[in-house]
């Protein structure tokens, strides 16, 4: 079985889309909490509330990170997304962790996140205009078959 994280942008359904297309194959999908409401009120939930917005964002920030870090340390591959509404600094730093662990690390952006992302394409084995091209990927590692 192939242990895949999917990370980065939650505001789209890329993880759905690649979830859909790698139907059949053995693969097992894990990705941070989409919720966005939940992640970013999980550290003041379980912890207590905050006076200050900085440290409810950073107390649900260290709470993520410890389930981002765990997905990240048991996937065989890692799938990070950089979408084009915000800037996923999450995103950058998941690349990184995963590139320093010795992940398979597959980067998926737009083309016009190809300047800005160089250093982080640079650190990735493919990089992937759209979510059906992972699948593509997943499916060529597993099967050696070539898309249809």
């Amino acid at each position: 079985m192939l242990k895949v994280y999917l990370s980065g942008e939650i505001h789209t359904d890329w993880r759905e889309q690649i979830v859909a297309a790698a139907e059949g194959l053995d693969v097992q999908f894990d990705a941070p909490v989409t919720d966005h409401a939940a992640s970013d009120d999980c550290g003041v939930a379980i912890l207590g509330a905050e006076d200050k917005k900085f440290w409810h964002d950073r107390k649900g920030a260290q709470i993520n990170a410890i389930r981002t870090r765990r997905g990240i340390e048991q996937a065989d591959v890692v799938v990070v997304r950089f979408g084009d509404q915000y800037k996923q600094w999450n995103a950058a730093f998941d690349a990184g962790y995963a590139a320093a662990l010795g992940k398979s690390l597959i980067v998926v952006h737009g083309p016009d996140h190809a300047h800005p992302l160089k250093e982080v394409d640079a650190a990735a084995l493919a990089v992937c205009e759209d979510p059906r091209q992972v699948a593509q990927i997943l499916r060529y590692v597993l099967t050696g078959e070539l898309p249809g």
